[in-house]
């Protein structure tokens, strides 16, 4: 398994994967991830993202069954790891931790 630190687009997609159990293929995760974050991607992008997580471990993928709308063509699913779920849970825990230490009067904005 290669490192574990999650960068800030392999935890979106990540959460996308787990959003859209159990139909996570590269392009309805890039549609998903435009739709909930706001972010347009290049599927060039989705595809080297989820290849690097599973090679991490944090995904695993599967071929479909052939469909018809894609011309008898099957897709690349992807699903999370126990590696995976672990990650997101660090990182959340993490960013809550860090969240819950920055004092109230930091939030008081002035114009200086």
């Amino acid at each position: 398994m290669k490192g574990t630190y999650l960068g800030e687009l392999e935890e979106l997609v990540l959460l996308t994967v787990g959003i859209l159990f159990p139909d996570a293929y590269s392009v309805a995760v890039m549609d998903e991830i435009e739709k909930q974050a706001g972010r347009s991607l290049n599927i060039s992008a989705v595809h080297a993202v989820l290849t690097r997580l599973e090679e991490k471990g944090f995904l695993k993928s599967t071929m479909s069954e052939p469909t018809e709308e894609r011309g008898g063509r099957r897709k690349r699913i992807f699903l999370l790891t126990a590696a995976g779920k672990r990650a997101l849970e660090e990182a959340n825990e993490l960013r809550t931790q860090l969240f819950k230490q920055i004092p109230k009067i930091a939030f008081q904005f002035k114009l200086i």
